[in-house]
């Protein structure tokens, strides 16, 4: 499958929201779609799951106008949106009764994540007698228990410890890899980095940048090398003002030009006890802080 966005345009009165948005999502990998507060993103989403029209522009899977009525979404709201007074098991399988599966199917469905999610335990209590976490795990039921073809995660692991969060992580590889698309909205650039192979950065209703994240990391200058030693005083001392230190303890040595890469990484080896050595590249936080604050 492949998502598309086509031209997208939006406005509220005489407020342009979105203008010109394209990107595509290709089933069986991950896409992050990244933005400032208020850039477009809340915005896209809706228009992607049909919430409103756009003014212009058009949503395509696989070519044609996307049929809202055969393709399943699965969405994870940033603000949560379950009956705090209701009982976990009841409303789960309301939702997904909802979304079009009938009763004895969605109660399997439903059981079947609560253990898959090591929930079994809170099946028959009221959602606010639950922890922050556990009633994120449990929206996130909602949003997969009727097994969508779309998934849409908004800041999926706000509020989950690590535990959890490895627990979604391992759920979230294995939607991607039945082939589903899933869209990511987040501003937590790790997670954005660990499973997104391809991004859109909007700023001001625009796409501002967008495309394979690996490729737009190698459009960098491959001029600095990244060291790791336990003894960088003799290199610091030797490379001079051309090396400096990273937060982290590790070393960044600026080259002159990318060519002489292979002569200087040959003689950090051979002539000081390094660790490692790598070509730097820019984190998805440097440059999102680059393309998300300027000014378009």
């Amino acid at each position: 499958m492949i998502l598309e966005l086509k031209n997208i345009d939006k406005s509220f009165g005489e407020k342009k929201v979105l203008q010109g948005v394209s990107f595509s999502v290709e089933g069986g990998k991950a896409f992050g779609l990244l933005g400032r507060n208020g850039a477009g993103k809340t915005t896209t989403i809706r228009i992607l799951m049909d919430v409103f029209p756009p003014n212009a522009g058009e949503v395509l899977l696989d070519g044609k106008p996307i049929d809202y009525d055969k393709i399943g979404f699965g969405y994870l709201p940033e603000e949560r949106g379950l009956y705090p007074k209701k009982v976990v098991f009841d409303q789960l399988v309301y939702f997904a009764a909802l979304k079009g599966m009938r009763h004895k199917a969605a109660a399997k469905a439903v059981d079947a994540w609560l253990e898959r999610l090591d929930m079994k335990e809170y099946r028959n209590k009221r959602l606010d007698t639950l922890s922050k976490g556990n009633q994120q795990k449990i929206q996130l039921i909602t949003a997969l228990a009727h097994d969508p073809k779309i998934v849409i995660l908004d800041e999926p692991f706000s509020g989950l410890d690590p535990v959890n969060a490895q627990l979604l992580k391992d759920v979230v590889k294995e939607q991607i890899a039945k082939g589903k698309i899933v869209l990511f909205s987040s501003h937590q650039m790790s997670y954005i980095e660990e499973f997104c192979d391809s991004i859109a950065i909007i700023n001001a209703g625009k796409i501002a940048l967008s495309g394979d994240l690996r490729a737009i990391k190698r459009t960098y200058v491959r001029d600095r090398l990244v060291v790791n030693t336990e003894n960088p005083a003799p290199i610091r001392t030797d490379f001079g003002a051309s090396c400096t230190v990273r937060e982290n303890g590790s070393l960044l040595i600026q080259m002159k030009s990318p060519e002489e890469k292979t002569a200087v990484m040959k003689q950090l080896i051979e002539k000081y006890d390094v660790d490692e050595i790598k070509v730097f590249e820019p984190s998805l936080n440097d440059i999102f802080v680059e393309y998300a604050g300027r000014q378009v």
